[in-house]
């Protein structure tokens, strides 16, 4: 789907860099999202969610390590030895 390739995009090449010791991943993440124009929204369930032009609501967590997911929401994923994060899109 084209809209996890431009999520993917802004976390991979954000606008600016993510610094553990200022902000936490789940605010940069948001921030990278927004500044990319996406309406990053409150999700109960989840993270944030990022809500699409068809009004259907894509669901996030963010993490510092590889976690076990069911599929049902989308993972950032920060690898704090590359220095770089990664998405695993949700599996509808």
């Amino acid at each position: 789907m084209q809209i996890f390739k431009v999520i993917e995009e802004a976390i991979t090449k954000p606008p600016i860099p993510h610094e553990p010791y200022k902000q936490s991943l789940k605010a940069w993440a948001m921030y990278c999202l927004r500044d990319r124009g996406f309406k990053v929204i409150y999700a109960q369930n989840a993270d944030f969610a990022i809500e699409t032009k068809g009004a259907e609501k894509l669901y996030f967590k963010v993490a510092n390590s590889p976690v076990d997911s069911d599929g049902s929401v989308g993972w950032i994923i920060w690898d704090s030895v590359t220095k770089s994060a990664s998405l695993i899109p949700p599996q509808k």
